[in-house]
Parts: structure tokens; C-alpha cells; sequence
């Protein structure tokens, strides 16, 4: 009986021990800051002991997860993973006043999951700080790579390899292959990307392209991982626990022995009086130039193309894959679309980027599957001060993270949200008081906002136009049940379809 006590007594005593671990464990780490004018953190749904809100980040779907809290617990919320804050948005007024108000603050993405890493590592874009060297590659982008006077020259670069797409497609189905939107797709996207950034695209008989694909899954699969480090890094690495070093930094060392090749191979090309500019040559300029407002190094130029290739490949495929995936599903909206694009570009010629002002409807169809399915339905940047947001206080260094899928689902926001209606983006079915930027930045944000935003969005909305068009104006979609399957899963940090979209394609136009 003495060792039953005993026993017990050790349990209980280890059980109270725990107990105020905890306790003292919540007061020091999640201890709700105010302000000096005592204004509170945002709204709280409830959380898990210790981890917080952390198992509704780990699902598979956390887009949709968040965005049930937020309908529930409201727009603006405080959650926390272990120690962390971060502040949800998921609604267009909140976001508007957070862009407007404090875009500056909000222009850092926080710290790199590994800072010598090519993939999302501290000589990439994405996650530079605002500061010297990000406002460099910034103005580099907007006056030398994506102003459209560069485009304007690059527009035969994009037009062959439309036809490649188109006769890509036509082969398969002479042989009587099934066509996979989001492979097809990949090719277009991945050889338009290459051959402005680089003067050429890669090699498929050699397996070039083939490594670079895989090279670019490799970080589609690693994307998830790495935003967990990063949030995660604080608390960890303080305990010498590096996350997930090994697998970055593979991809990354492959990513760097491919892409030293390919600069080396640049230069010889330039000491040879090569004359066509591209995005390489560019940077290669400013590599090399002594007086430049930044000095870059060779990790930074391929830090930018690896990146190119990750984020602008991913976007523009998945985006083609779900709005062809909702035109079949929607005979009408497949019909009206083909009506527009025959009535202006007829059945004697591809459809040309030229074309696409003069078919609003198009555009439409594009805006629509960005909006229901935005490529990056999480925007995620960090609170570099303390500031107020309706109210409410937000400490320095807090983590933003803007749920872009719920903002732009947002019933107070859209008639009807989760159905496909290009109408909604057609000048005749809005209000003629509705100015049409002030509509992007309050409830359309597939490509974030403010500083941080995209700037290859429009590049990437003609891309992508100009694929849908093809598909609808030369082939008739089949699939082999009534409606395509649009279960949704979260890939890495993009909004992926579970069965990706195979179809049996058949002619309706002569070659073109």
C-alpha cells in the first residue's frame, strides 16, 4: 500500500510540476501584449494549449480551415503557433486599409528559411527586406525586364511558342492520346519563360528540360516546408534545430550547379557580339557594372531566375488548368467565349496577344478562375512596426497573413462567390459608378497588393489568356464523366487540383 501511495504521490507531484510548465510557459510566451493607449490584440478564436492555432495551419486545405474561422470568429483575428503571432485577414475592407495605411510596414516578408539557399533564400526577391537592394531589382524589373516596351519586342518569342503549344496538342491527338492541361501548359509557360529570360529554352532530347521540371517540383514540394521554417525559426533555432536544411539545400545546389552552366555559357555568348537583350543579359550588365546602384553577385542573378521559374511557371499553369477546368464544366460560358473569340479572330489564324483587348469576355473568363482559385491563396508578409488596424494593436514583428481565397470569396464582396460568373467582370454588369481599381485593390487580389505585388501579373494574365484561348478556338474539350472533378489540395503554398484535368481533345479548325 505504501508503494501504491508513493507511486500515486510521485504522478501527482510530476502532474503539478507539468502543470505549472504550462503556466508559466503561457504567461511568458503568449502573454497578450497592449498597447501604451491599452488597445488590444485583434479577436481570438480559441486554441490548443502550447501550439495554438497550429493544426489549423498543418491542413491540407488551411485556406478553407481559415477561412471557416474567419466567418465564424470575424475579418480580423489574432492566431498564434506556439510563440508566434499572426494576424488573419480575410476580408476586402481590412485588407484595403492595411495596403493603404500601412504598406510600407507590411513590405518585408519576414526572415529566409535558409539564408544561403537559391530557393527562397536571402539572395532571392521574394524574401528580401524592403530596402536598397530590393528597391534595385525592383526599378531593374519595371524599366528594363516587364515595361511593355520590352514585352512589345518579346511578343514573337511568345507567338511561336503559342504555336508549338497548339501543334503540341494537335500531334497528341492524332495519336489518339489523352491531353493533360497542366503538362501542356508547363511546356508553354516554362519555354516562354526561358526564352525572354535566357535567349533559349532547355533541351528536351538531352533531359535538360526534363531536370529543370523536376527541379521546380522539387521546390513546389519544399514550399510548405519552408514556410513552416520560417515561421517556425525563431523558436527552434534557439534550440539548435535546424528544419529542413538538408532537402533545401539539395535543390538548391542543383539549382546552382544548372544555372552557372547557363551564365557562363551567357557570357561566351555576349564576348561573341551576341545582340538580342534578355532578361540575363540585363542582369548580367548590372553584375557587372562598377557604378550601379547595388552592387549584385552572381547568387543573386540566379536567385532571381530560380525564382522566375518556380513562381511565374506555377501561377500561370495552374491558373490555365482550373479556368479551362470551369469552362467545361460550364457549356455555356465555353460557348459564349467561342463565339467572342470566332466573331474576332475567326478560324484562318491563331489568336495573338494583339487580340486580346478586343475580347473582353476572355478576359473575364481569366479574372474569374484567378479569382475563385488564386494561385497563392495565402499572402503572408511581416508587421515590421507596431501600428493599429481598426482599432486593434499590432506588436512589431508580428506575422500578417492574408487569405486571399477568402477575401476574394467573400460574400459581402461578390454576388453569388462560389460560382464561376465571368459576367461579374464585364463593364455592362457593373455599376457605372464602380471605379474598376478601386474594385482590384478592395476584393481582387490573386497577385497580393501594394508594393509586394506581382509584377509580372500582367504578363502572366496574357500568358494564360492567350493558352485559353487557343484550347477553346481550335479544339472541343471531352471528358470522360459529366463534370470535372475540382477537389482542390494545398501543394506547397499554390492551390493545385487533386486529378489534375485530362481531356480528349478534337479539331475544329484546319492547321493554323
Amino acid at each position: 500500500m505504501a508503494e501504491i501511495i508513493s507511486v500515486d504521490f510521485q504522478q501527482f507531484f510530476i502532474f503539478i510540476l507539468l502543470c505549472l510548465f504550462s503556466f508559466l510557459c503561457y504567461s511568458f510566451f503568449f502573454k497578450k501584449p497592449k498597447d501604451s493607449r491599452g488597445c488590444d490584440l485583434p479577436p481570438s478564436p480559441p486554441s490548443l494549449p502550447i501550439i495554438g492555432h497550429l493544426h489549423l495551419l498543418l491542413s491540407s486545405l488551411s485556406h478553407k480551415s481559415l477561412q471557416k474561422i474567419s466567418s465564424k470568429y470575424g475579418p480580423l483575428l489574432h492566431i498564434r503557433i506556439f510563440n508566434v503571432s499572426i494576424i488573419l485577414v480575410s476580408s476586402a475592407s481590412v485588407a484595403e486599409e492595411i495596403f493603404k495605411a500601412h504598406d510600407v510596414n507590411i513590405s518585408s516578408r519576414g526572415v529566409a528559411a535558409i539564408d544561403e539557399s537559391l530557393v527562397f533564400g536571402s539572395f532571392g526577391v521574394v524574401y528580401a527586406p524592403y530596402g536598397d537592394y530590393w528597391k534595385f531589382v525592383k526599378k531593374i524589373i519595371a524599366t528594363k525586364l516587364l515595361r511593355p516596351a520590352v514585352l512589345e519586342r518579346s511578343r514573337g518569342v511568345r507567338a511561336e511558342e503559342l504555336q508549338r503549344f497548339y501543334k503540341r496538342i494537335l500531334d497528341k491527338v492524332r495519336k489518339n492520346e489523352d491531353i493533360e492541361i497542366s503538362k501542356e501548359a508547363t511546356m508553354l509557360i516554362n519555354n516562354i519563360l526561358c526564352r525572354m529570360s535566357m535567349g533559349r529554352s532547355f533541351s528536351e532530347e538531352n533531359g535538360e528540360a526534363e531536370r529543370v521540371r523536376g527541379l521546380v517540383a522539387g521546390s513546389y514540394a519544399l514550399a510548405k516546408k519552408i514556410f513552416f521554417a520560417s515561421v517556425l525559426r525563431s523558436p527552434l533555432e534557439k534550440l539548435g534545430i535546424p528544419l529542413f536544411k538538408k532537402d533545401i539545400m539539395n535543390v538548391s545546389n542543383r539549382f546552382n550547379e544548372l544555372l552557372e552552366k547557363i551564365l557562363v555559357e551567357h557570357k561566351e555568348k555576349l564576348d561573341e557580339g551576341h545582340q538580342d537583350t534578355d532578361m540575363m543579359d540585363v542582369l548580367l550588365a548590372a553584375y557587372a557594372d562598377e557604378n550601379a546602384e547595388y552592387k549584385i553577385t552572381r547568387n543573386h542573378i540566379k536567385s532571381f531566375f530560380v525564382e522566375l521559374f518556380v513562381g511565374g511557371t506555377d501561377t500561370s499553369v495552374q491558373t490555365t488548368q482550373w479556368t479551362m477546368a470551369e469552362i467545361i464544366n460550364k457549356p455555356d460560358v465555353l460557348e459564349r467565349l467561342r463565339e467572342e473569340i470566332d466573331s474576332i479572330v475567326g478560324n484562318s489564324r491563331l489568336i495573338q496577344e494583339a487580340d486580346i483587348p478586343k475580347l473582353p469576355y476572355l478576359q473575364a473568363v481569366v479574372k474569374e478562375g484567378l479569382r475563385l482559385h488564386p494561385p497563392f491563396p495565402l499572402l503572408t508578409r511581416k508587421f515590421q512596426e507596431s501600428c493599429e488596424v481598426k482599432g486593434f494593436f499590432i506588436p512589431e514583428k508580428t506575422t500578417l497573413v492574408i487569405n486571399a481565397y477568402a477575401v476574394m470569396r467573400n460574400p459581402d464582396s461578390w454576388e453569388d462567390p462560389n460560382e464561376f460568373k465571368p459576367e461579374r467582370f464585364l463593364a455592362s454588369s457593373r455599376s457605372g459608378q464602380e471605379d474598376e481599381r478601386e474594385q482590384a485593390a478592395l476584393k481582387f487580389i490573386p497577385f497580393g497588393g501594394g508594393r509586394r505585388g506581382c509584377p509580372g501579373s500582367s504578363l502572366a494574365s496574357v500568358s494564360v489568356g492567350t493558352a485559353v484561348g487557343v484550347m477553346v478556338q481550335c479544339f472541343d474539350w471531352r471528358i470522360k464523366r459529366d463534370k470535372v472533378n475540382m477537389e482542390e489540395t494545398f501543394e506547397g503554398l499554390s492551390l493545385t487540383m487533386v486529378h489534375p484535368l485530362k481531356c480528349t481533345a478534337v479539331p475544329r479548325t484546319m492547321d493554323l
